[in-house]
C-alpha cells in the first residue's frame, strides 16, 4: 500500500511539474481534481469511424493527455474537467444533430470540432444560436468564423497557409512552373485558388490545376495531364492518404520535379503509405516534434512515453486546443458566454504549437500563428534547411 501511494504521489509530482512548465498550472489547485465533484464537460464532435477515422484517433490522445494534465493539477477550480465525443465521420448531417444535443445539454460549456470546415460550418449556425462556442481547431477555411462571435479557431486558416506554402514552394525553393493537384472538395478548391493567386503574385505560373475525388485511387490520367505542362515543381493539395498515393504514382510516371505538400499532408501515415516515394516532399506545420523549444520537448516526452510514438500534428492540435479551453475556463468560469468573452481577452496563452496564443477578436482567430518548414528526408519528417541558414520558421500575418 505504501509503495502504491509513493508511485501515486510521483505520478501526480510529475504532471505538476509538466503543467508548469507550460504555464496551466494554478499553484491554488496543485492537488488533483476531486472526482466526486460535478465535471466540467466539453462536448466534441469528430470522426471515429468513416474515411477520417484516423484523424479522430489521433484527436483522442491529444484529448487524453491533456485532460489527465489538467485534472492533475487540481481540474477547474478543483472540478474534474471530461470530454464527451460525439462520433460525427465528419458528416455535416451528423454534426447538425450533435450540435442540437450539445446545445440542449446544459453541463456543456464549450464544443471543439469538427475535422473538416465543411462538416464544422453546417453546424456554426446551432452553436452561435445556442449561445455555444464552437471550437474549431482543424478548420482552416477562411470563412469559418464569420459565423458569428461564438466561433473560433486556432487552426491556420487557408488565407494565411496558402501564401505561407507559397513561400516555401516559389520563393525559397525557386519552382517557377507549377502544376497542382487537388481534391475537389470545398477544402480543396478553395486551398487550389488562395495557393494558385499567392503563387502568381510571387512571380510563379500555374501552368495547370487537376482536381480529383476523395475516393479515387488512380491518379495516372491526371499525371499525364500534368507531365505534359513541363512543369518545374508539383503542389498537393491533399489529406495524407491521396497524397501519398499520388506521389507514388507521379514517381512512378517518371515524374522527378520537387513536390510540395499542404500541412494537411503531415502524418506518420503519409510515411507510411508512400514510403520511399515520398522521400524529398517538402511541406509546412504549425507544429513539429523536434521543434527544440522546452515546452514542446516536454510534451513530446509526455505524450511518447503514454503512447510510445511521437506526437503528430493533430494530436498536438487536440491537446493544445483542451488545454487553451482549461486555460480560458479556468480565468473566466463555466458559463457558456464568459468563455466567448474569454477566448476574446486571452493573452499569451502557453500552447506547444504556436509558443503562446491571443486571439484577434475581430476574426476570432490566433493572431499571427507559426508555421514551420519540413522536408521528408531517410524517411522521416526532418526540418528544412536553405543551404547554410537555419530552419525556418514564419509568422503567418493576419
Amino acid at each position: 500500500m505504501l509503495d502504491l501511494i509513493l508511485r501515486s504521489t510521483a505520478l501526480v509530482a510529475g504532471t505538476l511539474s509538466l503543467l508548469t512548465a507550460l504555464g496551466v498550472v494554478q499553484p491554488a489547485f496543485s492537488q488533483p481534481a476531486d472526482p466526486a465533484k460535478e465535471p466540467v464537460v466539453l462536448g466534441v464532435s469528430g470522426p471515429l469511424t468513416g474515411q477520417y477515422a484516423q484523424y479522430g484517433a489521433q484527436w483522442q490522445r491529444g484529448f487524453d493527455l491533456a485532460l489527465e494534465q489538467v485534472n492533475a493539477g487540481g481540474g477547474i477550480q478543483g472540478r474534474p474537467l471530461r470530454v464527451q465525443f460525439e462520433d460525427s465521420q465528419s458528416d455535416p448531417k451528423q454534426t447538425v444533430a450533435i450540435a442540437r444535443k450539445f446545445v440542449a445539454d446544459s453541463r456543456i460549456v464549450a464544443e471543439l470540432g469538427d475535422f473538416t470546415s465543411a462538416a464544422s460550418m453546417a453546424a456554426s449556425p446551432i452553436y452561435q444560436n445556442g449561445g455555444l462556442v464552437q471550437f474549431g481547431f482543424t478548420n482552416s477555411h477562411p470563412d469559418f468564423t464569420k459565423g458569428g462571435d461564438f466561433v473560433w479557431s486556432n487552426a491556420l486558416n487557408q488565407a494565411e497557409e496558402m501564401p505561407v506554402l507559397a513561400d516555401y514552394a516559389v520563393t525559397a525553393l525557386g519552382l517557377k512552373r507549377v502544376a497542382l493537384l487537388f481534391i475537389n472538395n470545398d477544402w480543396g478548391r478553395t486551398s487550389k485558388d488562395l495557393f494558385a493567386k499567392a503563387a502568381r503574385e510571387r512571380g510563379a505560373e500555374v501552368v495547370g490545376a487537376e482536381g480529383y475525388l476523395a475516393d479515387e485511387k488512380d491518379f495516372r490520367s491526371a499525371l499525364v495531364r500534368v507531365r505534359d505542362t513541363k512543369p518545374d515543381g508539383i503542389v498537393l493539395v491533399s489529406y495524407y492518404a491521396d497524397g501519398a498515393q499520388i506521389t507514388r504514382q507521379l514517381r512512378e510516371a517518371g515524374l522527378t520535379q520537387p513536390v510540395v505538400a499542404a500541412g494537411s499532408v503531415y502524418s506518420p501515415k503519409f510515411l507510411e503509405l508512400g514510403g520511399a516515394a515520398v522521400e524529398g516532399v517538402h511541406t509546412t506545420t504549425p507544429f513539429f516534434p523536434g521543434d527544440p523549444r522546452p515546452e514542446v520537448q516536454t510534451f513530446v516526452k509526455a505524450y511518447t512515453g503514454k503512447y510510445g510514438v511521437e506526437p503528430d500534428a493533430y494530436s498536438s492540435r487536440a491537446y493544445d486546443a483542451l488545454l487553451l479551453l482549461a486555460t480560458v475556463i479556468r480565468q473566466s468560469g463555466t458559463d457558456r458566454t464568459a468563455v466567448r468573452d474569454g477566448l476574446a481577452t486571452v493573452k499569451d496563452a502557453p500552447s506547444v504549437v504556436y509558443g503562446t496564443v491571443r486571439f484577434d477578436p475581430q476574426t476570432r482567430r490566433v493572431d499571427k500563428p507559426l508555421s514551420t518548414r519540413l522536408v521528408v528526408r531517410n524517411g522521416a519528417f526532418a526540418l528544412w534547411e536553405q543551404a547554410g541558414r537555419d530552419p525556418v520558421a514564419v509568422k503567418a500575418a493576419n
